[in-house]
Order: C-alpha cells, then sequence, then structure tokens
C-alpha cells in the first residue's frame, strides 16, 4: 500500500469527506454554483457510526439511505461527512467547509466520541447547539435532524442520564425532528456489531438505516413535492 493510502486511512474520514465533496462539485453543471440544476444535499455529520467504520462506505446506512431515495426517485444526493473518532468540536471545527455544498437537510449524529471521553455535557450540548445555529445562518430554509445517542454504563448513570438528555432537550429547544436513540435495535446486540462491540455491521447498518428512515422520510417527503 502507498504511503498516501496509509495515511488517507489514518486520517480517518477527511479524505473521504473531501473526494465526496469534490465529485458533487464536478458532476453538477456549472459546480456548486447552479443551485437550480443542483439535487438537494443530504448532509450526514456524523463520527465512526455514520462513515461507517470498518465497513466499505456502500455499506454504510447513509449510503442505505441513498438507495431508499433512488428507488423513490426523489432527487436528493447523500453526502456522508462522518469521521472516525470525531467529537461535537471537531465536527463544529469542519462545519464551514462543508456548508459551501447547499444545504438541504442536516443529519446530526454527533458525541458519541465526548460522552466516551466523559466530556462535560454542557459542552457537548453547546458544540451541538452552534452546528444548528451555523447552519440556519447560512441556509434558513435548510431542515435538521438530530440523532440521540447514549453511553456505556460503565459512565455513570447520573452522567448518562445527563448526556442522553441532551438531543430531546436540542429537538424541543429547536424544535427539530429527533431520532430517540440512532442505534436502537443494534446497540448491544453483539450479532449486529463488528468485534469491538460498538460499530455495527452491515446488517446493523441496514437496522440503523431504517431507523433513521423513519424519522427522516417525512422530512424529505416535505421537500420533494
Amino acid at each position: 500500500m502507498n504511503l498516501f493510502l496509509l495515511y488517507s486511512k489514518a486520517c480517518g474520514g477527511f479524505f473521504r469527506q473531501l473526494f465526496l465533496a469534490a465529485i458533487l462539485f464536478v458532476t453538477l453543471p456549472g459546480g456548486l454554483s447552479s443551485a437550480a440544476t443542483a439535487p438537494n444535499v443530504i448532509l450526514f455529520l456524523g463520527d465512526s457510526i455514520t462513515a461507517g467504520y470498518g465497513l466499505e462506505l456502500s455499506q454504510a446506512y447513509p449510503a442505505l439511505i441513498q438507495k431508499k431515495l433512488d428507488a423513490k426517485g426523489w432527487p436528493f444526493k447523500v453526502v456522508n461527512a462522518g469521521q472516525s473518532g470525531d467529537t461535537s468540536a471537531g465536527a463544529l471545527n469542519r462545519l464551514d467547509w462543508l456548508l459551501r455544498n447547499r444545504v438541504a437537510v442536516l443529519v446530526l449524529e454527533l458525541g458519541g466520541n465526548d460522552g466516551l471521553r466523559g466530556l462535560p455535557v454542557e459542552t457537548t450540548r453547546k458544540n451541538i447547539q452552534q452546528i444548528i445555529d451555523r447552519t440556519r445562518a447560512k441556509y434558513p430554509a435548510a431542515k435538521i435532524v438530530i440523532a440521540g445517542i447514549k453511553v456505556p454504563p460503565n459512565m455513570g448513570r447520573e452522567y448518562g442520564g445527563k448526556f442522553e438528555a441532551i438531543y430531546p432537550e436540542l429537538a424541543r429547544t429547536n424544535k427539530l425532528p429527533l431520532i430517540p436513540f440512532v442505534l436502537e435495535g443494534v446497540g448491544g446486540v453483539r450479532e449486529l456489531n463488528l468485534p469491538d462491540g460498538i460499530h455495527p455491521t452491515a446488517k446493523g447498518h441496514s437496522i440503523v438505516a431504517a431507523t433513521v428512515w423513519k424519522t427522516l422520510e417525512p422530512v424529505l417527503r416535505s421537500l420533494a413535492k
């Protein structure tokens, strides 16, 4: 394997993110400036769950959402901006670059790594709120969907309860559709996760896609009319 590929893997999803954005740019007539001809972009901003850690990109749940969209003939383009190991702060730091694409829908799957590191709950909440605020400031018509995350029991009941409350609180405050738990039916199920017990298998991602679709589909339906 050459050094570029080794470095790409070491940097997680950054090069994949860059490549996807570049492909989106060059395949649209007139580039990103041709809003009239561009498909509606659905930006999935997340960590290793969204990135499809340990799998082919085509097996990750955002790619499975794209298949559902294509089957319906809806004019949406999924951009997977998942990056393994990313925190809410990391996602916030790269947001402005990602928002160079006109975003119709933003799906936020963030905070899992914050929780695993035991970062202050309020810090995570503020970071995600800033992502929401910056997106709305640049694209006021953009729809935003927030996906809830849970932390393992060994993080403590008090911390876990406060952490999990971030997501319904943000959804309520910002009037956002909420996916209560993105790993519903997958988290903690051995056969649906890789040997690390954290990241879904391909079958697990198909369940995640179905969970996300339940909340996302009505949002997209309103835009596809």
